[in-house]
């Protein structure tokens, strides 16, 4: 199925995300942010508009979801061939 996702697309899915687990962990915006150190302002345009820097966007993922589920999206997908001839290639 083609999906034709662009930024704005991803930062508003991350930011539903995140909010829900705060909901689900019963965080308040201003608990969140003494928690984080990011000011409420800050979470509270993040949640809405889903602007918000690295650094702050990762400080949140820490503390609401677990950074490794996260860092799984930076490694390399397994190569799954599907015939001799693209394992054979492969092994070059």
């Amino acid at each position: 199925m083609l999906h034709l996702y662009d930024d704005i697309d991803a930062r508003l899915a991350l930011a539903v995300h995140l909010k829900q687990k705060r909901k689900d962990a019963k965080l308040s915006r201003r608990a969140l942010a003494e928690k984080s150190l990011i000011p409420e302002p800050t979470i509270r345009r993040f949640e809405n508009t889903g602007h918000i820097s690295l650094k702050n966007f990762l400080l949140l993922w820490m503390i609401l979801d677990d950074i490794a589920r996260f860092m799984e999206l930076t490694k390399p997908k397994a190569i799954k061939p599907k015939t001799i001839a693209e394992v054979l290639a492969y092994d070059q």
